[in-house]
């Protein structure tokens, strides 16, 4: 009999209480050795005290209660404050309510509605109005933007960028969507000399002072790294995931796609030469007319040493017309170097640091 409780792995692993015998709840140990090995959550370290997430808005009743949720998922993971922000610009669906549903569970939610559709830039000029953060990420609210990328874009931040724009590598959009957007965004790198890939994604982060000192109007969103970059900010990207659309329908139409080229040439002359007119209309005005000159001067030479007549040559209608509109150019260009000699504004230099 002794031998037997010796053999016993119970009489083994069991000590004694008094008379009674205690047996260890396998299951339980085992459970609560596991939860105290398993690693706690790492919290991502950035250094802005607050961020703002601004996210403009057209019809996205479905997306939005998805949105907010992986939002507050990720920014739990950082070490800062944070609000944030949906700009209703004039939907007609039940956004609006959805999103005064979400406020009032959530003190950190904040909104403004359009009455009506002004557009994306307006819904960013105000919501820029809006903010309290130091940092501020804007995104669409269609899901598409990964909420997941926020804690990367704000640690490019944290290297010396005052701006951070997403590239969205691996796109799932329709085609003409896809491949229209790819040439606009080479045009325009080409034409602002700015080396980033992506121009139009909505996924971006901000210091406080790029969103004070531009102004965002028309359809001038697509451009605000150019916008930017006019200003001495540094502007970068990062590589962010996409995904496709789960509701509703793009908001995209071709005649967004031409818009887009006018504005270019608004943001070029804006950037570049408001400041300096006569640097744009001074070069096309000498081209013009050193081109009328040329083609004259050809006729002239005709004339004197061949005898050609000229009085049914439609070219020397062509070189008189280029002579006349490069001085109207150079005339242009000196009105407008009058006028910003005149109406200076110094609100329009942006300063880095004083004493």
């Amino acid at each position: 009999m002794d031998k037997m409780l010796e053999n016993s792995p119970k009489q083994e692993n069991t000590p004694k209480t008094g008379n009674k015998r205690y047996y260890y709840r396998k299951k339980y140990y085992q459970k609560n050795r596991n939860r105290e090995d398993r690693p706690s959550q790492n919290i991502i370290k950035v250094n802005c005290k607050k961020v703002s997430i601004l996210i403009p808005l057209l019809n996205e009743e479905e997306s939005l209660k998805p949105l907010y949720a992986e939002i507050v998922k990720v920014i739990k993971t950082i070490n800062c404050d944070y609000e944030i922000i949906f700009v209703d610009d004039g939907s007609t669906d039940k956004s609006l309510e959805i999103i005064k549903d979400i406020a009032k569970t959530d003190n950190k939610v904040k909104y403004i509605s359009f009455k009506k559709n002004y557009g994306k830039s307006a819904a960013l000029h105000f919501g820029f109005k809006y903010v309290t953060g130091d940092s501020v990420i804007t995104m669409d609210a269609d899901l598409q933007d990964d909420p997941e990328e926020i804690p990367n874009l704000l640690l490019k931040l944290d290297e010396g960028f005052d701006m951070v724009s997403g590239w969205k590598k691996l796109r799932f959009d329709p085609f003409i969507k896809k491949y229209s957007s790819r040439f606009f965004n080479y045009v325009t790198g080409v034409m602002s000399g700015i080396k980033i890939h992506d121009f139009n994604c909505g996924l971006k982060a901000y210091r406080k002072p790029v969103i004070e000192n531009i102004n965002v109007y028309g359809e001038l969103h697509r451009y605000i790294p150019v916008l930017a970059d006019w200003k001495g900010f540094l502007v970068t990207e990062i590589v962010v995931k996409h995904h496709p659309r789960r509701y509703g329908k793009t908001k995209f139409g071709i005649s967004r796609f031409f818009k887009g080229f006018v504005d270019l040439i608004t943001v070029l002359f804006t950037t570049r030469y408001i400041r300096r007119p006569m640097h744009l209309f001074g070069f096309l005005g000498f081209f013009t007319s050193l081109l009328g000159f040329v083609i004259s001067g050809y006729l002239t030479y005709e004339k004197v040493f061949f005898d050609k007549p000229l009085s049914n040559r439609p070219l020397l209608f062509l070189g008189m017309l280029l002579i006349i509109v490069g001085v109207q150019f150079f005339a242009v260009g000196l009105l407008g170097e009058i006028m910003v000699h005149n109406f200076r504004n110094d609100e329009e230099f942006v300063i880095k640091d004083k004493k």
